[in-house]
């Protein structure tokens, strides 16, 4: 087993669904090679591969047949609502992404677990719909997630779960549903998928999307003819998993990847350059959840000390640039294969990034910049090899 530590992200995961009232056990991944690859792979109905960029690169769509979403290529991420960063105060947090939205950051992603994030939500959009021009409610986007205890999946379980989230973000359609699945012994996420496909038929969902799986389902889920646009997975310059296997497949079939850890919880950025946190007190305290997180996500890649060589890499390219380590960090995920979008995480009414997150869209790494990064974030090891496929660090035992 390697050093990573399986056990604790499992835990962690496991705490953020603790409203279940359910125990989710992490199973042991069966390996075999994607039916995909090579001469006998097995067709699937391909989705949109046309991606449509407009405002200066600032927005994008994601499509599989008739299904189509635009979104900010930036998300705004709402995890850290969910506790563990601080208290957040209702009209506070409302305020600021009032203001994101104003900025041009108006695609929002939550989930179903994330404390009061859809319920945020529900009052943000009703102060859109009130107080701003219909030009801005047309550009709003709201992505939330289901994860369910792995329960039988009946048509009625499923829509009653979906109406949950419409009431809380007071919506007829959901922008975008993006489905997990803990237990891949469990088949009863396809179940699963093909209620939510028939409830976007409905029109109570407008896009399907998955989060966490791995490149194994995706093309299983393919296979079996549901629409998916978008599988949101793990993915930094630490961690460059999704490209070795995961964005093959969304290549071959259209399917976009949305991007969550690409800062880190802030690692990737200019308080963690020069600093040395195994002295007690000496440096920044790792003490939020994202930041405990990507610290053992660094412990696996190869250690503090050459994610050193990293961000001192990465603060080269920024100061050449005059932007900040963190934009440097989410445009080059962004210009990886097959990602639509990269979620930056907000701590609503305690912190604002608004300035640093616009900057990414003017953003332009030239060769020397992406070779410079390419081979410091090669020094690591392989985390395909360490950890396993994308959302693996949540099932393997």
């Amino acid at each position: 087993m390697s050093s990573f530590s399986i056990s604790a992200a499992s835990q962690e995961m496991a705490s953020i669904v603790s409203h279940h009232h359910c125990l989710f056990s992490t199973v042991t991944r069966t390996r075999r090679e994607s039916q995909w690859r090579g001469t006998g792979a097995i067709p699937v109905r391909c989705a949109d591969v046309s991606t449509i960029s407009t405002s200066e690169n600032r927005r994008v769509t994601v499509s599989n047949r008739n299904d189509s979403l635009d979104i900010c290529r930036v998300l705004n991420g709402m995890w850290q609502t969910s506790g563990g960063w601080g208290r957040i105060d209702r009209d506070d947090a409302v305020e600021a992404m009032l203001r994101y939205a104003d900025s041009g950051l108006s695609t929002f992603d939550m989930a179903d677990h994330y404390g009061p994030a859809e319920d945020l939500y529900g009052i943000f959009i009703n102060r859109v719909r009130r107080e701003r021009p219909p030009e801005l409610l047309e550009q709003v986007r709201g992505l939330t997630k289901w994860v369910p205890p792995p329960v039988k999946m009946t048509s009625s379980y499923v829509r009653d779960s979906i109406n949950v989230s419409r009431k809380r973000m007071d919506v007829e359609s959901l922008d975008m549903l993006q489905f997990h699945w803990w237990d891949y012994s469990n088949p009863g996420y396809l179940d699963a998928l093909k209620h939510l496909t028939d409830l976007k038929e409905e029109g109570k969902i407008k896009t399907l999307a998955l989060t966490n799986f791995d490149t194994e389902r995706l093309q299983i889920i393919l296979e079996n003819d549901i629409p998916v646009v978008s599988n949101q997975v793990q993915h930094s310059i630490v961690d460059m998993r999704p490209q070795q296997k995961m964005a093959e497949l969304c290549q071959h079939t259209g399917v976009k990847l949305i991007t969550y850890g690409t800062v880190m919880g802030g690692l990737l950025s200019e308080k963690f350059l020069d600093t040395n946190i195994a002295i007690p007190f000496a440096g920044p305290a790792i003490n939020t959840p994202s930041l405990q997180k990507y610290k053992r996500m660094i412990d696996a890649w190869g250690g503090w000390s050459l994610f050193q060589g990293l961000l001192r890499t990465l603060k080269q390219v920024a100061s050449k640039h005059g932007v900040s380590i963190a934009t440097v960090a989410v445009k080059y995920i962004l210009d990886q294969p097959a990602v639509a979008g990269s979620m930056v995480g907000v701590r609503l009414g305690l912190s604002e990034h608004i300035q640093d997150t616009s900057a990414i869209f003017s953003l332009v790494l030239d060769e020397d910049d992406v070779n410079n990064i390419r081979e410091a974030s090669g020094k690591g090891k392989d985390l395909l090899k360490v950890i396993g496929d994308c959302g693996d660090e949540y099932r393997r035992a």
